[in-house]
């Protein structure tokens, strides 16, 4: 089984579990908060018309002064036959002594409590009790007739309410168990439906992981968190294929460049080998030529290095006056191609950027400017403001076809290519350029010569 499929698996069963938990625990306190409603209702339905029965007897008791005769009425309308009516109720008359006169349906419990409210003179004394019958249990309630004559007693099978009760809870527990069902099928069927896209995303992660390829496409869809990430990994795969594009570009491109000096050096090796039999003049040249070719080596090394380890990138941003950078680089530039750079500044506000960088990617703007201006006596200009960069010369100038490609990395124009240099160090600005925000330019400079700078904008 592939990873993915058990992490979706996983995924899956732990929202159906969830949902199913959420379930059983509302389930279980709505239907424990229904069953105790309805349960206290019903009891307390039950107690009120029982107790309803018991007052209006005691009423009658009090008020008509019933005796043992009257209350057993044989003609069928006495009060013992009304309290038999109800198919729930039974009904038991006792004599003085607490002796049954008149049982009813069933033979209720007559003990000394009972037979002490019979003897009692004052009518309508009540006791009451639980009793467990054969048939069930009851509420007992004995009413006493007064003047010693007896009582009446009145009992009220309870234990049929607590079977419906009781059927209440089962069929309660019942659908709990079905909602919970409900819950966790809805939970799993959701959960694939939320899952499957990241079942999906994790497939293509592990076919990258496995195979190494970031060229493939991402599946996405929705607009939910789940299709942002799948945009945001097959953005991440795409900005991975573009770096290795590039990587496996910069190591052609730079075995490409250095074949040149390396073929000349070998050359120069060779030719060193019979020295003695070379004129001094000739000697020098050939010193001159190792010279030149090995430091035109070391600086394309020194360029592709910094390229690849993308040595500006860890630096971090600081406010900065644009002016005061580009004042150190022209030093530098001076000491390098002895030329005189004017620097030109027409604004001083600040701009955040990283120094190194920036001063990096002027450097290399007046050391171009230079070497195309060789032989040009007059300063070259460095124009300044508060985000934007420009380097004026008075050289060849650039070719209207070579516009577009000259901060390519390794292009240099045909009327260039007997010039030293590696072709990197205007792609060097555009990267400084690109890190900032901002972009390069390249023209013509009106009287003859190039412009070429860049702008920033947020690093």
């Amino acid at each position: 089984m592939r990873t993915g499929a058990r992490i979706g698996t996983s995924l899956g069963t732990r929202f159906a579990a969830s949902f199913a938990a959420v379930a059983v625990v509302v389930t279980l306190l709505v239907g424990f908060l229904s069953y105790d409603a309805a349960a206290r209702l019903i009891r307390r339905d039950q107690h009120s018309a029982f107790n309803e029965v018991v007052e209006d007897l005691r009423e009658q008791v009090r008020r008509h002064r019933l005796n043992v005769s009257i209350a057993t009425d044989l003609d069928g309308d006495g009060v013992r036959d009304d309290l038999l009516r109800p198919t729930r109720f039974d009904a038991q008359v006792l004599g003085p002594r607490g002796g049954v006169t008149e049982r009813g349906r069933r033979r209720l419990p007559v003990g000394d409590e009972e037979r002490a409210t019979a003897a009692k003179e004052r009518p309508g004394v009540v006791t009451r009790r639980d009793v467990d019958l054969a048939h069930g249990d009851y509420w007992l309630v004995t009413v006493s007739l007064g003047d010693g004559l007896g009582a009446i007693q009145v009992a009220r099978e309870f234990s049929d309410t607590e079977d419906l009760l009781h059927s209440l809870q089962r069929r309660t527990l019942l659908l709990a168990t079905l909602v919970v069902l409900a819950a966790a099928l809805a939970g799993w069927w959701l959960a694939r439906r939320i899952t499957r896209r990241l079942v999906r995303l994790a497939h293509a992660a592990e076919d990258v992981a496995q195979t190494g390829r970031v060229d493939r496409q991402v599946p996405v869809a929705g607009s939910d968190e789940v299709g942002r990430l799948g945009r945001s990994f097959d953005r991440m795969l795409g900005r991975l294929a573009q770096a290795e594009d590039d990587q496996r570009r910069l190591v052609q491109d730079a075995g490409h460049e250095l074949r040149t000096p390396l073929t000349s050096l070998r050359t120069n090796i060779a030719v060193l080998r019979r020295i003695d039999e070379l004129e001094p003049s000739v000697r020098a040249e050939l010193v001159v030529d190792l010279a030149d070719e090995s430091r035109e080596l070391t600086d394309l090394v020194n360029e592709l290095v910094a390229i690849a380890a993308g040595r500006h990138g860890d630096e971090p941003p600081v406010d900065l006056v644009l002016a005061d950078v580009a004042e150190e680089a022209a030093a530098v530039a001076r000491r390098r191609t002895g030329r005189e750079i004017a620097v030109r500044a027409r604004d001083d506000t600040p701009v955040r950027a990283r120094p190194a960088a920036v001063k990096g990617a002027i450097t290399n703007l007046l050391e171009n400017a230079a070497k195309f201006d060789r032989d040009g006596t007059a300063p070259i200009d460095l124009e300044v403001s508060a985000d934007r960069v420009e380097v004026r010369d008075r050289g060849p100038g650039i070719a209207a076809t070579d516009l577009a490609r000259v901060f390519d990395r390794f292009y240099r124009a045909p009327a260039a290519r007997s010039l030293p240099g590696s072709g990197l160090g205007l792609s060097i600005v555009r990267d400084v350029a690109r890190s900032h925000g901002g972009t390069v330019f390249a023209g013509a400079r009106p009287g003859g010569g190039a412009v070429v700078g860049f702008t920033l904008g947020e690093p």
